[in-house]
């Protein structure tokens, strides 16, 4: 619901400041009222509320010698209101109370802010649809557009289960009809290109790549081509190893003469006898490694260039189809894919032809069900507003619920049906949109006449309704009063009236004044007390001088709202 309003230097308004207190049954709900003689600019509230929640701005309405005008509206919500989805998704502070501001300079510039943070009019807009709903002579948004009517209907007729099952039946159908399409683009194109693929995927069936050739091949033929140095180098330590008078054997020349004599020694060659042991024993272990790594750094030249001929052939192919080598195994199983694709032909394509034509019947039949449900909804609705129609002093108007049916390329998640809420003020007229009511106050009755059926639809927690009894009185603004208070049981209303019977049953009354001096005007609220609302309703019933007659009236007015 609508917390406050503070207002400041915007039109006649230098500074105010509006609490809008809980009251009702339900939790935001209750009947506030704003009144005031003619002029006194109560028009200036529903503006400023209205700039607040992202309406045009203009920098006339900045009041005169002032820089610039701020409107700041806060809203308590309910936590599966649908402004913290737009907040979280805007990546907005979510905090407890919700706070719009707007600034307009007197240079025409302005700004608006979110919960203090900087925002866009556009998300103002956006947020502020969910936030009030303002139903004035002839304002285009709430229930006079048309977008809002079918999401009403289905909503007052409780079409949920319906709905949902018309929106999966769309997503699988919009999900079949983009496989079909996607199948039938990659057989065109692998038709387009046939002759290349099966030449492609030859090339590479007998290339045979695999994901490490390229690694393991650049290794190896790194290995080869030092293989010849390598052995070289190898075979030279041996030499020095074994020929003629070689380190072994000098070793073991050494080891059999101190052998022979080891025993005359008395021990004194015994230390040097094992020196010689351990030495040809690491001599002899050398030796047979050095074998092993000549015999495994053997130079081969033909592995060397077969290796060479397939690392080329292999980056050769990497380079014609524009991938890494590693990627080339996958290409191939890719062209194979779309080579298969080809083969299948229309028997692929005719499963997920007939698999689409399957999702486009399930939707088709469920969409009909809802129109079904939706023509039952919409009886019980022309119904209901029929109904509240006579005491509003319409009784030779009619509300007519049209549900027509949508060429198909404007079918969507919603349904197959257009929705529109028509009326007709005249016995014999036909049926028109209800934005095209010529009278304003006709136009507010019906409207209110609609928003009491469907009081439990929509977002919006708050409702304004300007000048809702305009060209009524008596027994009918009794009935627009009555109305009103209905309503306010479900959501918060706030009503601009001149009517003493819809005054006498709001829960909160403000009276709006105008004061006018020598070199200006000025606009002020004052929130009324019992005894201030026995004096302004008896001012609404006698006029300039309040009688006793008029107080003891609006005592009778105040005691039957009760």
């Amino acid at each position: 619901m609508l917390a406050s309003l503070s207002i400041r230097d915007f039109v006649l308004i230098e500074k105010l400041d509006l609490l809008f207190a809980r009251s009702g049954a339900a939790a935001g709900a209750g009947l506030g009222a704003l009144t005031g003689e003619t002029g006194a600019g109560k028009s200036i509230l529903i503006d400023a509320l209205g700039l607040a929640l992202g309406a045009r701005a203009e920098s006339s309405t900045v009041r005169r010698g002032a820089s610039q005008a701020t409107i700041t509206a806060a809203f308590e919500l309910p936590g599966e209101h649908a402004a913290h989805a737009v907040l979280a998704e805007q990546g907005i502070d979510d905090e407890e109370v919700l706070t719009v501001r707007r600034t307009i300079g007197a240079d025409g510039r302005g700004r608006a802010f979110i919960n203090d943070q900087p925002a866009s009019v556009a998300l103002l807009r956006r947020l502020g649809e969910t936030l009030v709903e303002i139903q004035g002579q002839m304002e285009q948004h709430g229930l006079l557009d048309m977008a809002t009517h079918r999401g009403s209907l289905d909503a007052f007729a409780g079409l949920e289960k319906q709905a949902e099952a018309v929106r999966v039946a769309w997503r699988d159908w919009r999900a079949a009809e983009q496989a079909l399409a996607d199948a039938e683009a990659a057989a065109a194109a692998a038709r387009r290109d046939e002759d290349f693929l099966r030449h492609a995927v030859k090339e590479l069936e007998t290339l045979a790549p695999k994901a490490d050739d390229e690694e393991t091949l650049a290794a190896e033929r790194q290995m080869l081509r030092a293989g010849s140095a390598l052995g070289e180098a190898v075979t030279q330590a041996l030499g020095e190893l074994e020929q003629g008078r070689g380190v072994l054997a000098a070793l073991r020349t050494a080891h059999r003469l101190l052998e022979r004599n080891v025993e005359k020694a008395a021990g004194r060659l015994d230390t040097p006898l094992a020196a010689l042991d351990r030495a040809l024993s690491e001599a002899t272990e050398a030796q047979a490694q050095l074998e092993a790594a000549r015999d495994s750094l053997e130079f081969d030249p033909g592995r060397l260039e077969k290796i060479e001929e397939r690392l080329f052939a292999l980056r050769a192919a990497a380079r014609k189809h524009n991938v890494p080598v590693a990627e080339l195994a996958l290409l191939a199983e890719k062209m194979k894919a779309q080579l298969a694709a080809v083969d299948e032909g229309e028997a692929g394509l005719a499963k997920l032809a007939a698999a689409a034509k399957a999702a486009r019947a399930r939707y088709v039949s469920a969409a009909e069900a809802q129109a079904a449900a939706r023509r039952k909804g919409a009886a019980r609705l022309d119904k209901a507003v029929a109904a509240e129609l006579g005491p509003l002093k319409l009784e030779k108007a009619k509300f007519v619920t049209e549900i027509a049916a949508l060429p198909e390329k404007e079918w969507s998640e919603a349904g197959t049906d257009r929705v529109q809420f028509l009326v007709s003020t005249n016995p014999g007229a036909l049926p028109a949109p209800i934005g095209k009511i010529a009278s304003g106050g006709e136009l507010s009755r019906f409207l209110l006449a609609l928003k009491v059926c469907l009081a439990k639809v929509g977002d919006a927690p708050t409702i304004v309704f300007d000048e809702v009894d305009s060209g009524i009185g008596g027994a009918t603004a009794a009935a627009v009063g009555e109305r009103l208070k209905r309503l306010a049981r479900e959501v918060q209303v706030l009503v601009v009236t001149h009517s003493p019977q819809v005054a006498a049953v709001a829960d909160r009354h403000w009276l709006i004044r105008k004061t006018t001096t020598r070199n200006a005007a000025s606009t002020d609220v004052l929130a009324l007390d019992a005894g201030g609302r026995r004096e302004e309703i008896a001012r609404m019933l006698s006029g300039a001088e309040v009688t006793a007659e008029a107080r003891a009236a609006a005592d009778r007015l105040l005691a039957a709202a009760g």
